[in-house]
């Protein structure tokens, strides 16, 4: 067993653990970073087949954080592009603008359908305003107070469902409440219906890297390591060990051999329930069963290389049909034409949200290329089966932390018990079990290392829709410094997945 000691340890090389080794080495701290997987960038990766690229998910670069938008330029300014941003939502055989737009809702409801959700969003607000109660507790309800339930059920329901596999209205209403407020989806969905014209749009462009988000964390890993310090890959941690409050080492296996490191301070992205089921001595039997008891939905992409020049000028598409199991198709080719090698040809990404070991998940590689293909093919994306000449399978673990009614309980009592640890920080979405975009989760990564060089923050306190739309400067940061971790867990989610 090879024993060595570092200052800093980071576990996780995402966008959250690459952004606190960033910023150390800035400051000439050298730490080791580990990742269990064979490349940089987590869920932020870009996967290579063929010679064509493909996100796991679709990653916008936008941000109004001025810090990250300062590391994205300082690490990959030359290889941006500009990316026009479009989606639309398939719901019923036809397909809806996102943002919603008047003529183009009206058009495809119909005149009748849309009278019928005009008086049901009516019926909710005369039914809020005469008869207040308490905020409702899940999603369903929370959705149908605020939209009626005819526009729940076209643009909410099926979707959501589609994604965490769990009723709405077992779906915690905080899941939601932030961000669809602050992505404008709410004024969106009223403008479509009575054309007001004070709603806000969603961003029309953002930049994004020529070969993907991957080209991000890759060169990120390039620059750690040319500043002397180590990023470690195909590194899976076993092993945390510590005495009392205190983290002493972690193991961690590469292969066949068993490495064992030392370290000052400790950061962890990877899962919270992962991080304490591998304390050792183990933590309290309340702690374990809190960890057992959070929960996440996994991940399927199937990467279809079409022989079609031009299939759609979506970036991606939301499926809300429930007749279809796919949830959302990328269109990599329209976030860079150089993630098509061949210019005849186009790469779809068919996304299909699952749980590790349903019935979806254990398809074997080829049933779900045969699916993803009938699929593509039914919704008329494109032409016949025959175009469609390879497929390719990526399957992700724990992509998306799940809240649903109990999750929040859980997640205390693992949060006041880590925060005992005065040399560990959690970090990112899995590292906080929060579902965070990327900028997000670099905003944690990069106030962990400002707190071992000396500053205060409480990363549990980072507002994130604050962080998403307004600009974050450092006086604004300020305001983050440490509180009570028994203040109210901040949370916030977009009803459409990042």
């Amino acid at each position: 067993m090879n024993m060595n000691h570092y200052s800093v340890v980071i576990i996780g090389a995402g966008p959250a653990g690459l952004t606190a080794g960033y910023e150390l080495i800035k400051q000439g701290i050298k730490p080791i970073v580990l990742e269990a997987g064979d490349k940089v960038g987590g869920i932020s990766r870009t996967e290579t087949y063929k010679g064509y690229r493909f996100d796991i998910g679709g990653h916008r670069f936008y941000t109004k954080i001025g810090e990250v938008q300062q590391i994205w330029q300082e690490i990959l300014a030359a290889d941006f592009i500009k990316v026009p941003r479009l989606s639309r939502i398939y719901y019923g055989g036809k397909f809806y603008s996102y943002p919603l737009s008047l003529f183009n809702t009206l058009s495809n409801l119909g005149i009748i359908p849309s009278i019928f959700i005009l008086f049901s969003y009516l019926k909710a607000k005369v039914k809020t305003r005469l008869f207040p109660g308490p905020e409702p507790d899940n999603f369903e309800d929370w959705a149908i107070d605020r939209f009626g339930y005819r526009l729940y059920r076209i643009f909410f329901k099926t979707y959501t469902e589609k994604v965490w596999g769990i009723p709405c209205s077992r779906i915690r209403a905080d899941w939601a409440a932030q961000r669809i407020q602050g992505m404008s989806l709410k004024r969106a969905v009223v403008n479509a219906l009575f054309g007001s014209q004070n709603a806000k749009s969603l961003i029309k462009k953002f930049d994004y890297p020529v070969l993907g988000p991957g080209m991000m964390w890759e060169r990120c890993q390039e620059i750690i390591e040319s500043q002397g310090a180590m990023v470690q890959l195909n590194t899976a941690v076993t092993r945390i060990e510590r005495e009392g409050t205190w983290i002493k080492s972690i193991t961690a296996r590469q292969g066949d051999r068993t490495i064992q490191i030392f370290g000052d301070r400790f950061i962890s992205s990877m899962p919270i329930t992962a991080l304490v089921q591998r304390l050792d001595p183990p933590a309290p039997e309340r702690v374990l069963t809190a960890a057992r008891s959070l929960k996440y939905r996994d991940f399927l992409i199937v990467a279809l290389i079409v022989n079609q020049p031009d299939l759609f000028p979506d970036n991606w598409i939301y499926i809300h049909s429930p007749e279809f199991k796919v949830g959302r198709i990328q269109n990599f080719k329209n976030w860079s034409a150089a993630m098509v090698p061949n210019p005849n040809k186009t790469c779809l990404g068919m996304e299909y949200f699952c749980s590790e070991g349903d019935a979806l998940w254990e398809l074997s590689n080829t049933e779900l290329i045969d699916l993803a293909s009938r699929e593509v093919v039914e919704l008329n994306l494109a032409s016949k089966l025959s175009a469609i000449e390879d497929g390719f399978v990526i399957r992700q673990r724990k992509a998306y932390p799940v809240y649903d009614g109990e999750y929040r309980q859980h997640l205390q009592v693992i949060q006041e018990y880590l925060k005992q640890f005065d040399n560990l920080q959690t970090i990112g979405r899995n590292g906080m079990h929060r579902y965070n975009n990327q900028d997000h989760s670099m905003l944690t990564g990069l106030l962990a290392a400002k707190n071992i060089l000396g500053e205060q923050h409480d990363l549990w306190n980072v507002n994130t829709e604050r962080s998403y739309y307004e600009d974050f400067t450092k006086e604004e940061r300020s305001s983050l410094k440490k509180q009570s971790q028994l203040e109210k867990l901040p949370t916030a989610i977009s009803s459409k997945v990042n």
